[in-house]
């Protein structure tokens, strides 16, 4: 049976594949994240979620490599991790009453095999119109600055939102009913398919 890898440093995207039950071993990948600023959204987290699994896929002989790449887009702005305080205020500030989108790339690799299956994922977000008190108090819990677009769907920030359509999974990072259909594609065997694969690690 495959081993699922996971190439990512998210917490909350390992969190995610131990709710679900899928057991995985973790390995961070190092890329460089510069990519070309002519991009479309879609081919920005593509780019990203293959640099990460072809870094991971390098140092290993076996196992279905799993990585991903989130991003938010607001206006024809992209908007990735803010590096401070001042840059998330200002990502906060943009999409603050207003309707932006978050597009999550997945990328699959059966490192033995070479064999790759790939996907997006794409949810719109209502974000009700904040305060400046608002948005100082959220800087303040420290929650922004590992997250596209300086929010946390899944943290303090769920005040924040007033609704969504799409996957809710794909706002926290990890588009689930899009990974089960690629697992699948994978002939990656899991409970779903049978087989009690036990707690994840």
């Amino acid at each position: 049976m495959k081993k699922l890898i996971l190439a990512s440093a998210s917490p909350r995207r390992a969190e995610l594949l131990r709710q679900v039950g899928i057991p995985f071993n973790l390995v961070i990948p190092e890329i460089c994240e510069q990519v070309s600023e002519q991009l479309t959204p879609e081919e920005l987290v593509s780019t990203l979620a293959r640099k990460k699994a072809e870094s991971v896929v390098a140092t290993v002989d076996r196992g279905l490599v799993l990585a991903a790449d989130t991003l938010v887009y607001y206006r024809g702005l992209i908007l990735g991790k803010p590096g401070d305080a001042e840059e998330a205020g200002r990502m906060l500030q943009l999409i603050s009453g207003a309707r932006h989108e978050v597009i999550t790339a997945l990328h699959l690799v059966d490192a033995e095999s070479g064999r790759i299956e790939s996907g997006i994922s794409s949810t719109k977000v209502w974000m009700k119109e904040l305060t400046a008190l608002e948005i100082a108090a959220y800087l303040a819990t420290g929650e922004p600055y590992d997250k596209a677009g300086a929010y946390g769907i899944q943290g303090r920030a769920a005040l924040f939102i007033s609704r969504i359509e799409g996957c809710y999974f794909n706002v926290v990072g990890l588009p689930l009913s899009l990974l089960q259909e690629l697992l699948n594609n994978m002939n990656f065997t899991t409970w779903l398919n049978g087989d009690d694969l036990g707690d994840a690690k």
